[in-house]
């Protein structure tokens, strides 16, 4: 039984040889002109078909969403999502975001980073709809103000995987500022 060895770019290309003045080949056409030209065909056929179910397994792979338990996750906008519902909910959205203070004040920097990473995202979707459907004049400061406090948010979050308290309470200062300051113009 032949030995097989490892595929790599370095190695395919060292054995498919491309001229300049032929036109564009697919890969199935690559695939007979390979086998045709070459002396060991069998071999590297098969090793360029293992390579190319491979290459598909892998890419099915790395195409599948992968969920890391509590990861910062900041979509944008639900698309069923409609006005109302986005005023109703950023109030209570906002109160969780600002419930992570009795965390940090306890320094349990490890519940404040996932109580963060629940709640922010909601509050940044009801705040980012709120802003869509406002008049075109009103949304640059309001813009503003949501770059400011997402920003202080993935500082904080940091700041708290770092467990430097003095940069999260900082964070958090700002947050509550640029939480009221939405508020009260929404």
């Amino acid at each position: 039984m032949a030995e097989l060895s490892p595929i790599s770019v370095s190695n395919l290309s060292n054995r498919i040889h491309f001229s300049s003045s032929s036109p564009p080949i697919n890969s199935s056409q690559l695939f007979s002109i390979t086998a045709k030209r070459c002396s060991n065909c069998r071999s590297i056929s098969r090793r360029l078909g293992l390579g190319l179910i491979a290459l598909m397994a892998s890419s099915s792979v790395a195409s599948t969403p992968v969920r890391i338990a509590n990861a910062l996750d900041l979509k944008l906008i639900a698309p069923e999502q409609s006005f109302e519902e986005a005023e109703s909910g950023i109030r209570g959205h906002a109160e969780a975001v600002l419930q992570v203070r009795g965390l940090i004040e306890s320094e349990s920097w490890k519940e404040a980073q996932k109580q963060l990473r629940t709640s922010s995202p909601l509050l940044k979707q009801d705040l980012y709809t709120i802003i869509e459907y406002k008049p075109p004049a009103e949304r640059p400061p309001l813009r503003k103000l949501y770059s400011l406090l997402f920003n202080n948010v993935t500082r904080m979050d940091y700041a708290a995987r770092d467990k430097d308290a003095e940069r999260v309470r900082q964070c958090y200062d700002n947050i509550v500022m640029a939480i009221s300051d939405i508020l009260s113009r929404i």
